[in-house]
């Protein structure tokens, strides 16, 4: 049985998405029996496109790279319509990230699992801010909210604690969850000031033209919040994860960290402590002796400390196309294979 597929935003991941589901389509039949058709794309810029028995992928990422309006299958109806009323089994969320209104993309997880469709997201502020309120409502309704993407892109952070982790008792979540600042982080070990390595990720694309999301650690934040409600099993508000970026790390604060044989990172915690969990986000020395310190340039690492095997780190990417795309489909495959 084919499973229908809804994307929501068809900018970076969402192309990613469609590429990595054309690229793969004999491989995903032949190892998983998976078989899709993409019913529906909507996007601001691109417009909004419905097709029962699936639309022409390969025509529509071609007029999305050229920057052109979809030309096939166009229909009139708004996004909020659209979700409720094609024929998906599953909705791909893949709209920008607003941590402070979660807008527009929780009103979008709200209309696919009201009208009894699994989602599937990369998009932090459903997660952050609503995660609880979906999942139950998910669970009511028979279907899955599923969000892999959110935290480190393609590497399997919140499937690591669900599964090869399970049986274990997690009792601290570390690391790095921000790329950009991690980036900015190990140049400005080599010499370069903040400001000049700011300019330089924004030039490669790791930093936004408004890098504050990033550099106050807010993104990060948003990550330890959904960690602490997914992994940590607690219901814990954005706002009671204390949040430092790295914007005030001089050359001296540097020097310092070399001299004490560490190197600064920006921390993303979310432990136990006293009989709560608390989390927080801030920059801190770290021992070259951990595994976190080895870490450099855009990249992301977690440290699970568990009661059975002690200490376990994961590293991979934090961002990029392929790299998201691929978080989606394994949450695709994982509703395929149960049958949800």
């Amino acid at each position: 049985m084919k499973q229908r597929i809804a994307i929501v935003g068809f900018g970076t991941v969402g192309q990613g998405i469609a590429e990595i589901l054309l690229n793969k389509t004999a491989y995903l039949n032949e190892k998983y029996g998976y078989d899709y058709q993409v019913v529906a794309i909507a996007d601001f810029a691109y417009g909004n496109a419905f097709n029962p028995d699936g639309l022409d992928l390969p025509l529509m990422l071609e007029e999305a790279k050229a920057k052109r309006k979809f030309s096939k299958d166009v229909t009139a109806m708004d996004t909020l319509t659209l979700i409720r009323e094609c024929n998906a089994d599953v909705m791909c969320e893949l709209t920008y990230t607003d941590l402070s209104t979660g807008g527009p993309a929780i009103d979008h997880v709200k209309a696919a699992l009201d009208s009894r469709k699994s989602v599937v997201t990369s998009n932090k502020g459903p997660a952050a801010l609503k995660y609880r309120e979906f999942a139950e409502l998910a669970e009511s309704n028979g279907v899955k909210f599923l969000i892999e993407g959110t935290v480190c892109a393609g590497t399997p952070v919140i499937n690591l604690s669900e599964g090869p982790l399970a049986g274990c008792e997690i009792s601290k979540i570390r690391g790095i969850l921000n790329g950009t600042t991690n980036y900015m982080l190990s140049e400005m070990e080599k010499g370069m000031s903040y400001d000049d390595v700011l300019k330089v990720a924004q030039e490669k694309g790791y930093a936004e033209a408004d890098p504050t999301g990033d550099v106050e650690g807010y993104d990060a934040r948003g990550k330890v919040t959904i960690l602490a409600n997914i992994v940590m099993g607690v219901k814990m508000d954005i706002n009671e994860v204390s949040c430092k970026g790295i914007t005030k790390i001089t050359p001296a604060d540097i020097e310092e960290a070399k001299s004490k044989n560490s190197r600064w990172k920006l921390i993303g915690c979310v432990e136990k402590r006293d009989g709560k969990v608390v989390g927080s986000v801030a920059p801190e020395m770290v021992s070259l002796s951990h595994p976190l310190a080895g870490v450099m340039g855009a990249t992301n690492a977690l440290t699970f400390t568990t009661d059975m095997l002690g200490d376990v780190t994961i590293v991979g990417p934090g961002a990029g196309r392929m790299e998201t795309g691929f978080s989606i489909l394994t949450d695709l495959l994982h509703i395929f294979r149960t049958g949800k």
